[in-house]
């Protein structure tokens, strides 16, 4: 009898998920008296802002189906949002979609965009995985680059999509205008689709930190940067980081209208669909600005901890000007680095785990408790 059983050869061959390599660092780490700190994943710890519960809870009541290109107030209140904090006057509603969560698109956008085989993704050399995860889902290849020049004539002819990160994660590097107009040229050029990760936007340090008078990030739809001209540009954002909204898997993406509209049609039929109580809880997060300085507040205060506390450690920080990581090398391999501090009860992300670039480097996240905090900077002081 045949078709009784499962057949062997089913599922994606993808790599093996990293963190899952982290396992007896943790545990090394939870061995210490006080306990671990975890400062390996950026997840948040610290509340979700009343105004957002709020308007969740308000909207808890919601029978019918929602809409996958979002309501129109939540599509009114991200137009407004790119207008008042990206410093882009431009988009129309049409412009826009929510999405859930912003690892969701970044996974599934090569596919979406109708990539294959043959076809070329860019991402930063030093770069969140999804990123090729996204274009092996799609049987396109990625290609590690942070410019199109350093592409030979055959791999640059067959790019289809360039990802861009800024600020960038785990790096904290942060691109100019300039240089973003430069990367906006060549994709141009190439006739790619240009889609910025722009999830750190609001939490500039040093010469990014306009709460302490520096500039505001610049974003990929910037008027400067794109030069009034969004055809084939993507702005990804998410509200995780900035509301502590990470577990509403609450996105949007922004950009080309006609981009935005065939995605939207793609997934409809798809059924990638923001719940309304979600859409309706990002429209008061987006309206509201004061939580996220808030916020942005608890986040430079531990950055301020952290900092010097690894440079007595021994740990050189580079970058880092924006987002939730320091990212730092002690001039050692990389999971040398990761056991020592995992003895002294500290657990950090390994470097490796963003590209071959990464060897050498760790990323420590800013998303501990400010008690945990306090508590890395005495070991790491002892160390």
């Amino acid at each position: 009898m045949t078709g009784t059983g499962p057949r062997e050869g089913f599922g994606l061959n993808l790599p093996d998920y990293p963190w899952n390599a982290m396992a007896p660092y943790v545990q090394q780490a939870s061995q210490h008296p006080d306990g671990a700190v975890n400062l390996s994943i950026g997840t948040p710890v610290d509340p979700t802002a009343e105004v957002v519960q709020n308007a969740l809870v308000a909207a808890a009541n919601s029978p019918g189906y929602p809409t996958t290109q979002g309501t129109a107030g939540l599509r009114t209140a991200i137009v407004n949002w790119f207008a008042r904090r990206r410093s882009v006057p431009d988009l129309e509603a049409a412009a826009v979609m929510p999405t859930v969560g912003s690892k969701e698109l970044v996974a599934w956008l090569p596919t979406l965009l109708g990539l294959g085989a043959g076809d070329v993704v860019v991402r930063p050399t030093v770069a969140y995985p999804t990123y090729d995860v996204g274009a092996l889902l799609a049987a396109a290849t990625p290609v590690a680059a942070d410019s199109l020049d350093e592409l030979d004539d055959d791999t640059r002819s067959r790019v289809r999509l360039v990802w861009v990160n800024s600020p960038a994660n785990p790096t904290g590097i942060v691109r100019t205008k300039d240089q973003l107009a430069a990367v906006v040229g060549q994709g141009r050029e190439a006739g790619a689709v240009v889609a910025s990760d722009e999830c750190y936007a609001e939490l500039g340090w040093d010469q990014w930190d306009r709460g302490r008078g520096g500039e505001a990030v610049p974003s990929i739809l910037d008027p400067h940067v794109a030069g009034g001209d969004h055809r084939h540009l993507l702005s990804v954002y998410s509200l995780s980081k900035q509301s502590n909204m990470a577990g509403y898997r609450a996105a949007f993406a922004a950009g080309d209208a006609d981009l935005i509209a065939n995605l939207i049609n793609s997934r409809k039929h798809a059924g990638m669909i923001v719940p309304f109580p979600v859409q309706q809880a990002m429209r008061a997060a987006l309206d509201d600005d004061a939580h996220v300085e808030a916020q942005k507040d608890l986040y430079r205060s531990r950055r301020e901890r952290l900092l010097p506390a690894l440079g007595h450690a021994g740990i050189r920080v580079e970058h880092s000007e924006a987002g939730l990581y320091l990212w730092g090398t002690a001039g050692e391999n990389t999971w040398t680095t990761v056991a020592r501090l995992a003895e002294a009860g500290i657990v950090v992300g390994p470097g490796t785990f963003y590209g071959e670039a990464g060897d050498g480097y760790i990323r420590v996240s800013l998303t501990g408790t400010d008690e945990r905090v306090d508590a890395a900077v005495k070991r790491l002081q002892s160390l």
